[in-house]
């Protein structure tokens, strides 16, 4: 009945699977001279960083696919708002994962349904806060991964950037590949 423990469990897990993009959106032209603009208004002076960005996105718009397309920031605060433009001159969706602190593998992988209190792990997580299969993706605080008892929490995030491992991303929680290959 719906009292069970199993209802709810499946109820969760039913609710997770079903708030994914699963599809594709056509991928809009990239337009270089609008996000040129975009990442002017958005930020002062950063010449250099822009123009890596600018950079990645032309080769994006030529080769009209985006595997692998990873950009590292590191220095002074501002990064996240950088990942927000990134975002809003792509037209595409914006989520932000926290990884400070992160000392189990299964916040990134996620947990077996198997273990009371099972939770996807937080890239999936993520995915699903940003309802599409194609968002800009702000891994903050990479730095500050630990390792602990709990697995390699670095070894999993490796998995989720690998171009050639993340088409098919395997979540704990979920149990069904996922292809992360389109975010950027």
């Amino acid at each position: 009945g719906k009292d069970s423990h199993e209802y709810g469990m499946l109820y969760d897990y039913l609710d997770f699977v079903t708030s994914l993009s699963w599809k594709t959106k056509e991928q809009s032209e990239i337009n270089l001279q609008e996000a040129e603009e975009i990442l002017d208004e958005d930020h002062y002076g950063l010449k250099k960083v822009k123009e890596r960005i600018i950079q990645q996105l032309a080769v994006m718009a030529l080769n009209k696919k985006q595997s692998g397309s990873i950009l590292l920031f590191v220095g002074a605060p501002g990064k996240t708002s950088i990942g927000q433009s990134i975002a809003r001159a792509l037209h595409r969706e914006y989520v932000r994962i926290s990884l400070g602190g992160i000392r189990d593998e299964a916040e990134i992988r996620g947990h077996r349904r198997t273990y009371v209190g099972a939770m996807p792990g937080r890239i999936m997580e993520g995915m699903k806060r940003s309802k599409a299969q194609n968002p800009v993706m702000v891994l903050d605080e990479v730095d500050k991964l630990a390792k602990d008892y709990g697995g390699d929490p670095a070894s999993a995030l490796l998995e989720v950037l690998d171009p050639e491992q993340n088409k098919l991303f395997s979540d704990n929680y979920l149990e069904e590949p996922y292809d992360l290959s389109k975010v950027m």
